[in-house]
């Protein structure tokens, strides 16, 4: 076996001999050590300094301790995924960020298909000053995985990979319940004609609609502009979502032909749902109109909110 390079004997020839595996053998891939040493997986300071350099941020390395390297992370990633696999990594307690930086890192090195979601609360700094717009941990988290997607891109200019990430809340849903004061009833129904809350954007309302249906938070968005309204085309036309405040009978049959147009120019493989503002319509008759007309170009699925 030594004749034939199949022993260790370590770096200086002194070590206890081990038997050397090559990955070439083994068909599942290799067994992981028990220990990781340093130079093999990195080191706290060496995890400090990755932080400082991907942050412009005093004493960053105060807020996070002890925070974890790329390389220990990607580690555990070259173990436990496979670049062909559309492998979900989940880190609870994200930190500075560690654990998608690492993903990014190591999808671009071997052209991985790798996704993450990370959770971090807004945790106040504690023991530093807030430093412009990086007022919590969370603010620090962003910080460092715009700058590693960007270095990464840069150092990597062959892979396609995505380098991005969308940053989601918890909040209550954009739809009032309805609370109806019983000694005023006149006057809650009059509240209630616009039942989707007013301090909620239209990205708020779209990204709910995705959860109901179902759908990907990561999935593309388009935006287009018809008559003087902005339609949204969700997952390749799966989902054609339009929240202007108001829309006319004059408005109608233009609006409707150019969400038709475009629904017949994305071609989805499957059924796609029409979603409008139910107050947004003048009268019933506007209503009814534009959902004639969507029906007659294929459209049947169509919704108010």
């Amino acid at each position: 076996m030594d004749r034939d390079n199949r022993i260790w004997w370590g770096t200086d020839g002194n070590n206890v001999p081990a038997i050397k595996r090559f990955l070439s053998e083994v068909k599942a891939g290799r067994v992981p050590q028990t220990l990781w040493t340093y130079d093999e997986v990195g080191h706290t300071q060496e995890a400090k300094k990755e932080l400082i350099e991907a942050v412009a941020f005093p004493n960053s390395d105060v807020v996070f301790e002890t925070p974890k390297p790329t390389r220990l992370v990607r580690r555990m990633l070259q173990l436990a995924t496979r670049p062909e696999e559309h492998a979900l990594v989940l880190d609870f307690f994200a930190g500075s960020g560690s654990t998608l930086h690492a993903t990014f890192a190591q999808n671009a090195e071997d052209s991985g298909n790798r996704r993450c979601i990370l959770i971090q609360l807004p945790e106040p700094l504690v023991g530093v000053v807030p430093h412009g717009s990086l007022q919590t941990i969370a603010d620090i988290t962003k910080e460092r995985l715009r700058h590693a997607g960007k270095r990464i891109r840069e150092e990597n200019p062959m892979f396609a990979g995505d380098l991005g990430f969308r940053v989601f809340k918890l909040a209550s849903s954009n739809i009032r319940a309805w609370e109806p004061d019983r000694e005023n009833l006149a006057e809650t129904l009059e509240a209630s004609v616009e039942h989707l809350k007013t301090d909620r954007t239209d990205q708020d309302i779209l990204f709910e609609l995705l959860l109901k249906l179902g759908l990907d938070l990561t999935v593309p968005i388009e935006n287009k502009a018809m008559a003087g309204k902005t339609v949204h085309s969700i997952g390749a036309g799966t989902l054609l979502v339009c929240l202007a405040s108001q829309i006319t009978r004059e408005e109608v049959e233009p609006l409707a032909l150019g969400i038709a147009d475009w629904y017949k120019a994305l071609a989805p493989a499957g059924e796609t749902t029409v979603v409008f503002r139910d107050s947004a319509f003048t009268d019933d008759v506007a209503k009814t109109n534009l959902t004639a007309i969507l029906q007659q170009h294929g459209l049947e699925n169509v919704r108010s909110l």
